[in-house]
């Protein structure tokens, strides 16, 4: 009972995000710290549904893979062409989760895209890859979900879908429309055009009501990811967020209020107990000094003060640059009584760790100062890295007189980074304080976590969470601090903060033990075992509407039988996969290797000897030789191969061909390079999509036929059907993935 009001509790109960079994940001933790306590709810019937991304690298580190699992509605949904792995995430409770490799949709990217134009006048024109991919996870998630329905579910079922972000909203879309019992949930965790409004610098919080959403969307090119988060939260049975900062942004960019407020929580489960808490704190501390020692060639005392700054990569919204420049003004400070270790821990771009760097550790080599060393990972582009240049821009030099030192740790500190090799957790364990004053931030997962950990930590009132201990605790002060910020005041902001931390540092030992006690107070108010009711009530409020369109689903009955059929014997067929290879006779041998090279594509004799096998069965298969060889039944090869009109003809078409290869031979030895990011050399071959491949297409075919020794370099879908990249040279073509290296002939 919530609010003196009965609620309702779902029988089924899947949850959809990109960042489940893959971490990117705060979403992450939200769910993989709830999940505990849905998993000890609802068991196997809480399942979660993510992006198979890992898939062309390697072994996803949070996914455990149950084959067992499922295993009868698997075999169904693979029939259906649906491309899935099942498992549990390696987290507390080890909840259910489905991987959706959604991969296999890019094909029918203009197909799909047209049907939710048709029906919801989603706008997905302007949708470049980062937002291609997502929407086809959020409609690969719905087909998941509706064939999990479909085999195992009854019209009594009491089901909820809830999807996080526009990143999966088209499975909401999708489920509107086929599986009408199925109440959605849509949450938003901070809106499109909200964060490309901060990420602009423009100001938002003044001037919030006088912005356009359309015309914000349209500027920077989010018109589509804005398109596709304003329908979800329309068409969804029910639509929450996480803070009011965030409702008042959809208020106006999304013209829809939220219908609750469900703030995001922590989980007991993920902090280390008493009895090991003290040994994991002087673990990371040893680390993190000694890191430091070898990054600077100096030597800290076992008192220096440690804080942190994390988040990803956006020095505005995240305010990196706010706590860079108060660590500057900190620098300049003669009050300081000890030394300030501030550790940066924003991933980059990186080359993996500074062999140097780790030469140091292993001869604990701390005897030669070193200045302007920052960074645990080689950048990749250091000149131009906004964060290296900010710290250098303050007179940050981690000169053996500086108070301030600065360590950058440009990576995902994963447990297997190469120099801690410690996760973030236990890392974060051993500081004495964080910051993190944020311009934009819809929650504010880091403080939280802060704060869970024992460490005390300042915000912003412009985070969710800050708002929530402004609300609850607002005579805190000390080291945990809600720091005023607005549009305009970021000096005051900076000066904020380092009175702040000024005030920290001369504490005692024993008022620095009551304040991370108090710490530790504040973070249990967000609890997930007091936060999870909010969603129970919109879990409910959504069945509600689920009843009124009960017409539309009564009677249906699961697809899988409960239980095996009462009989001696079990009259089911037992389906086995058998793969047959198929047997050419040998005079038409010739005819694989003309339709595993595009030359028959611009040869006219080429084509018409493919079109003489089936005429009609050539243009149903759209010109795809291959295909249309495999097609073949045995009696139809036998046949062929006793075609006399047809053999001669394939005699002539490989004499010309063999012809035509021979002259590969005199090929100069310069080579041309020729980039594109697309290739028009025919239908069957996807990586194409308009005149610019046409004609890279055509340069190819006249250099081929002019015999230059040419090399065509492209792209293909960043998770296509064959791989990453595509290279097109002499008479063949190399595809590469990131474990194997294959070819095919094309041309000479």
């Amino acid at each position: 009972m919530i609010k003196d009001k009965l609620l309702v509790t779902p029988d089924y109960l899947f949850e959809t995000s990109w960042e489940v079994c893959n971490k990117v940001g705060g979403i992450h933790t939200a769910i993989a710290t709830k999940a505990k306590l849905l998993a000890e709810e609802f068991k196997d019937n809480y399942i979660l549904i993510g992006p198979d991304v890992w898939k062309e690298t390697h072994q996803n580190p949070e996914f455990i893979e149950d084959k067992f699992l499922y295993k009868s509605w698997r075999e169904i949904a693979e029939d259906e062409g649906l491309r899935i792995k099942i498992g549990r995430w390696n987290i507390p409770g080890k909840p259910v989760v489905i991987l959706a490799d959604f991969t296999s949709f890019f094909s029918e990217k203009d197909k799909i895209f047209a049907h939710f134009w048709e029906h919801y006048k989603l706008d997905s024109l302007s949708g470049d890859w980062d937002y291609i991919e997502p929407a086809f996870f959020g409609y690969a998630a719905g087909l998941i979900i509706e064939s999990f329905y479909n085999c195992n579910l009854s019209h009594h079922d009491k089901i909820i879908a809830q999807f996080h972000e526009w990143k999966t909203g088209t499975g909401i879309l999708y489920l509107k429309e086929v599986v009408p019992q199925i109440g959605t949930v849509f949450t938003t965790h901070g809106t499109v055009v909200g964060r490309c409004i901060a990420a602009h610098n423009l100001p938002l919080y003044n001037n919030l009501l006088n912005y356009s959403a359309e015309a914000i969307a349209r500027q920077f090119g989010v018109m589509a990811k804005f398109s596709l988060e304003k329908l979800s939260a329309h068409e969804a049975d029910y639509f929450t967020t996480v803070s009011q900062l965030t409702n008042n942004e959809c208020i106006h960019f999304l013209e829809k209020e939220a219908d609750l407020l469900t703030p995001n929580g922590f989980d007991d489960s993920w902090i280390p107990p008493n009895e090991v808490f003290p040994e994991k704190r002087k673990i990371s501390r040893e680390k993190l000094l000694e890191v430091a020692g070898a990054l600077t060639g100096q030597v800290y005392s076992h008192d220096s003060v440690l804080i942190l700054n994390s988040s990803r990569y956006e020095v505005r919204i995240k305010g990196i640059d706010i706590f860079i420049n108060a660590l500057g003004m900190l620098n300049k400070q003669s009050k300081l009584p000890q030394s300030i270790i501030a550790f940066i821990a924003v991933p980059s771009g990186q080359n993996g760790p500074r062999k140097e760097l780790l030469d140091r550790i292993a001869a604990r080599d701390t005897l030669k100062p070193r200045q302007e060393e920052y960074t645990t990972h080689s950048l990749a582009e250091p000149d131009n890295d906004a964060i290296m240049r900010m710290i250098k821009a303050n007179g940050l030099l981690n000169r053996p007189e500086d108070k301030v030192k600065v360590v950058y740790i440009p990576t995902y500190l994963n447990g297997s980074d190469g120099v801690f090799d410690l996760s973030y957790y236990d890392l974060l364990i051993g500081f004495d304080g964080t910051v993190f004053p944020s311009y934009y931030e819809p929650w504010g997962y880091s403080a939280l976590e802060s704060l869970s950990f024992h460490i005390p930590t300042i915000t912003t009132s412009l985070t969710g969470f800050g708002q929530w201990v402004k609300t609850l605790f607002p005579t805190v002060k000390d080291c945990t601090s809600v720091i005023e910020r607005n549009d305009d005041n970021d000096r005051e902001v900076v000066e904020n903060i380092v009175k702040h931390i000024l005030n920290c540092v001369s504490k005692s030992e024993k008022e620095i033990i009551k304040i991370r006690i108090k710490a530790y107070e504040i973070s249990r108010s967000v609890l997930w075992k007091n936060l999870a009711g909010n969603y129970k009530e919109a879990y409910s409020d959504a069945l509600s509407e689920t009843v009124a369109r009960a017409e539309q689903y009564s009677g249906k009955q699961p697809q899988l039988l409960v239980a095996a059929p009462k009989s001696t014997f079990d009259l089911r067929p037992d389906w086995r996969k058998v793969l047959i290879q198929q047997r050419v006779p040998e005079n038409l041998a010739s005819l694989e290797k003309l339709a595993k090279n595009l030359w028959w594509s611009w040869n006219y004799e080429g084509s018409e000897l493919f079109e003489m096998i089936n005429k009609e069965r050539w243009y149903s298969l759209k010109f795809n030789p291959i295909a249309l060889i495999e097609s073949l039944s045995f009696k139809e090869l036998q046949d062929l191969s006793e075609n006399e009109q047809f053999i001669a003809k394939l005699d002539r078409v490989t004499a010309a061909f063999n012809a035509y290869m021979a002259k590969a031979a005199a090929k100069p030895k310069n080579m041309v390079a020729y980039f594109s990011m697309e290739y028009g050399l025919h239908d069957t071959v996807k990586i194409f999509s308009g005149g610019l491949g046409m004609l890279a297409g055509d340069y190819l075919k006249e250099a081929s036929d002019s015999n230059y020794n040419i090399v065509g370099i492209g792209l293909l879908y960043r998770y296509g059907y064959f791989t990453q990249s595509l290279s097109i040279f002499g008479d063949q073509i190399a595809i590469y993935t990131p474990q194997k290296f294959t070819h095919m002939p094309l041309v000479p």
